[in-house]
């Protein structure tokens, strides 16, 4: 299993990079962008660092 990242929280459990052991990302580097162009809250912007788990 990947070892967790403590500075990138994650609550997406059907993220390839998601520690089933704890809400942390097992990447060394996220990429988080706007899903919009004005983005002016959380609820606008995406991590497009997921990738969906093959088996869940």
């Amino acid at each position: 299993m990947d070892k967790r990242n403590n500075s990138i929280g994650c609550t997406v459990d059907t993220c390839k990079f998601h520690c089933q052991d704890a809400n942390y990302c097992s990447k060394n580097v996220i990429e988080v962008s706007a899903c919009n162009c004005t983005a002016k809250t959380s609820d606008n912007t995406c991590c497009q660092s997921f990738e969906a788990k093959t088996n869940y």
